[in-house]
């Protein structure tokens, strides 16, 4: 089960509101969501929780690119919604990188077309462990994100299963969240 939420700052404090991810298929996607929750500009925060699996924070700045920790990678990069987050920047792979090998350095003899169905079922499964591999198990992103809001980088990566609900106490917004969970 998923929950996702806005936490958007504002003078008079922090405002809560429930969101829907059905339609967000990018993390540009979301950071526009984000902002349209601010038309001041203000700090919005996206928390995003699958239970007893990882949570996610997303701090958009205004018009500045989008901030993000992920609490367990590999445990995100199973759900649709923590493949949003897991941009390539965010897990140190060069953009357009899948994980195939570079076709300059295979070395292709001639012998290929010989192989039998046997072992390409083999080739196929190492290249799968291959790319499922390049999603570190932990966290992953900026664990400061937090830092300037009173949630440390130590107390972020202690967090597990309530994480949005810890986070929302520690600003001082568990009331607001508790209205749209």
């Amino acid at each position: 089960m998923y929950f996702a939420a806005l936490l958007a700052r504002t003078e008079d404090g922090w405002e809560a509101s429930d969101t829907e991810l059905d339609d967000v298929e990018t993390l540009s996607d979301l950071a526009d969501l984000a902002r349209e929750a601010s038309p001041d500009e203000d700090t919005v925060l996206v928390l995003i929780e699958q239970e007893d699996a990882w949570f996610g924070v997303v701090r958009v700045d205004g018009e500045e690119d989008p901030r993000i920790y992920v609490s367990d990678a590999a445990a995100a990069a199973r759900s649709s919604y923590g493949e949003i987050l897991l941009t390539d920047e965010l897990l140190g792979r060069d953009p357009g990188d899948d994980g195939s090998a570079d076709l300059d350095a295979l070395d292709l003899d001639g012998t290929e077309d010989g192989e039998s169905d046997e072992d390409d079922d083999a080739e196929g499964g190492a290249g799968a462990a291959g790319s499922a591999e390049s999603v570190p198990h932990g966290p992953v992103g900026d664990a400061q994100i937090l830092d300037d809001l009173g949630v440390t980088e130590k107390e972020l990566r202690l967090m597990s299963t309530d994480a949005v609900t810890e986070i929302a106490e520690s600003l001082g917004a568990s009331e607001t969240l508790e209205t749209v969970r």
